[in-house]
């Protein structure tokens, strides 16, 4: 895992890579490449190479990137992303064709949506979201809110519904205990969600002027979808 052996996350990886059927493709923006805290090297020192294929950019034509143009023409490929025309990854995992593939977009919310929205590619795949109301494990990174998952935690769940095995979530999960648990001990404090410091009054960040994400804040506020 390259961190310092005191704080060494390979006791917590599975020991032999988990045998999935799923392939990943994780696009991830430029600016998580950098982040110390970052989810995918952990999802990937999960899985076996072949099913974990991590893409940098922000942008992905067909020429440039033939090999991802012909994943996203595929009629087994999904890609998760919640939105209106989103269709709950449960109800498409009973009748999906196995082996499939899945595009997972690695970055903040605002990255997330730039990639989405300004690749065409992304728009081919069959879209899914996740259905579910559990909170991120991740607290030592802030949320916009209580239920947004990392990459990894999305990967994990999406993961555990495709393979119809829920140990798979609960083993990629692990690490990630672990690196938020460490992380605690050493001083990182727990991250509440920007909803969460919103409704208890606890925002300390001087509100945003543009009108746009002063109205994303009052949404999260009033519970409303985002």
């Amino acid at each position: 895992c390259s961190r310092p052996q005191k704080v060494c996350l390979c006791p917590f990886l599975p020991v032999h890579p988990l045998k999935v059927s799923t392939c990943l493709y994780i696009i991830q923006h430029p600016a998580e490449e950098s982040r110390v805290l970052r989810t995918v090297p952990l999802l990937a020192a999960c899985l076996p190479p072949d099913k974990c294929k991590i893409l940098v950019g922000r942008r992905f034509s067909e020429d440039r990137y033939p090999e991802l143009a012909a994943v996203c023409r595929n009629p087994s490929t999904l890609i998760l992303y919640p939105g209106a025309e989103a269709t709950n990854l449960e109800e498409v995992a009973v009748m999906f064709p196995s082996p499939s593939i899945m595009i997972i977009i690695d970055g903040t919310w605002s990255q997330a949506k730039d990639i989405f929205y300004k690749n065409s590619l992304f728009r081919l795949p069959k879209q899914v979201q996740l259905k579910t109301n559990h909170s991120s494990q991740y607290v030592i990174r802030t949320q916009p809110t209580n239920t947004c998952l990392s990459t990894l935690e999305c990967a994990a769940v999406a993961l555990s519904i495709m393979e119809k095995n829920k140990s798979i979530q609960e083993t990629i999960l692990h690490p990630l205990q672990a690196l938020c648990s460490f992380q605690l001990q050493h001083g990182a404090q727990i991250h509440h969600s920007k909803e969460h410091l919103l409704k208890n009054g606890l925002y300390d960040k001087p509100m945003p002027k543009n009108k746009r994400k002063l109205r994303r804040m009052e949404l999260l506020v009033n519970n409303v979808k985002i």
